[in-house]
């Protein structure tokens, strides 16, 4: 096969792919709806379940359900009928995914589903089939046909129920009122997770850790201070904790500028003391944006009483994965 049969091959089939799921636009509709209505008044979770490439696809939507506020898992068809069902509590709901709507797994369990008054959706090619017409709810996600040559190889039908699942899960998200908060408390593994969690007590140096002169102090011992510390400034405070100011290394610049004496310049000369302060509860996030904003690489923390408390640095943002 040459390159262009190959570009060719592979356009068609994205091609046939996006055809398939636009064709789904017209399917959201009162069925779609009274789904949602369905996973949202059932109090427990929504269980998923498909053989092959539906299983692969109901793991898909189980997962991005349970990301997005919706408590779920993924049950294998076939290993339900030898235990597994004992998952599933009259509270939840299933959604059965079958291209066929006649997949033999499910059929065996369904009669037990039943029994056990739990909601049942389908996702099927065929809203004639017999797992379609059991559901309480059918979402019809047929294709014309597949993107494979063959027509064998589920591909478009894949895709279609994959979208058709999402668009649940998403519906159900926004009638939660599930929002970036809770998406980041399911995520704190994650970057957003991070982004939206971790609090400056979460990363700041404290006690030892933080570098500290006393007011009075010549510019030389701060430079001591600053660096065993390595934190690129020193915070001037006295022995309650007041904070009075901060040197940098920016203005260690503007000191060599002066060419002033550090063995006999005092820190209060010198250093900067409108500094800007971060409280201990505030989101590392949120720091980022002040050094960005202020042009610094480095903050104070400090608590109600204007108490030295702690502090961060770029750095620090950058281990924590904030950055």
């Amino acid at each position: 096969m040459s390159r262009t049969e190959m570009l060719k091959l592979g356009r068609a089939v994205l091609e046939t792919e996006a055809q398939a799921v636009q064709a789904l636009l017209e399917r959201v509709d009162d069925r779609f709806a009274e789904a949602c209505e369905i996973l949202l008044s059932r109090p427990g979770r929504v269980v998923v379940t498909g053989m092959g490439k539906s299983g692969h696809i109901g793991r898909k939507i189980s997962a991005t359900m349970a990301s997005a506020g919706t408590p779920s898992f993924y049950m294998h068809p076939g290993e339900a009928s030898h235990g597994d069902l004992g998952m599933i509590t009259p509270d939840d709901s299933v959604i059965a995914l079958s291209n066929s709507g006649e997949t033999s797994e499910i059929l065996t369990i369904l009669p037990l589903i039943k029994r056990l008054g739990v909601a049942l959706i389908s996702l099927t090619g065929n809203p004639e089939s017999r797992i379609a017409r059991e559901a309480d709810v059918n979402i019809d996600v047929s294709v014309s046909k597949e993107a494979c040559p063959l027509g064998l190889a589920p591909t478009a039908s894949t895709t279609a129920a994959l979208a058709m699942g999402d668009a649940l899960a998403i519906a159900l998200l926004e009638a939660k009122g599930f929002g970036a908060d809770d998406f980041a408390r399911s995520h704190p593994g994650g970057r957003l997770g991070r982004r939206l969690l971790l609090r400056v007590e979460d990363i700041m140096h404290v006690g030892d850790g933080v570098p500290r002169v006393a007011p009075g102090v010549m510019l030389s011992d701060a430079l001591l201070e600053m660096t065993e510390k390595s934190l690129g400034m020193t915070a001037v405070a006295d022995s309650n904790g007041l904070l009075h100011g901060i040197f940098t290394d920016g203005d260690l610049r503007r000191v060599l500028d002066r060419q002033l004496d550090p063995h006999v310049t005092s820190i209060e000369e010198v250093m900067t003391t409108d500094c800007v302060t971060v409280g201990a509860q505030m989101l590392a996030a949120e720091c980022l944006n002040i050094m960005e904003q202020r042009k610094i690489n480095a903050l104070l923390v400090v608590d109600a009483r204007d108490r030295l408390s702690g502090a961060l640095n770029m750095h620090d943002l950058l281990r924590a994965g904030v950055l």
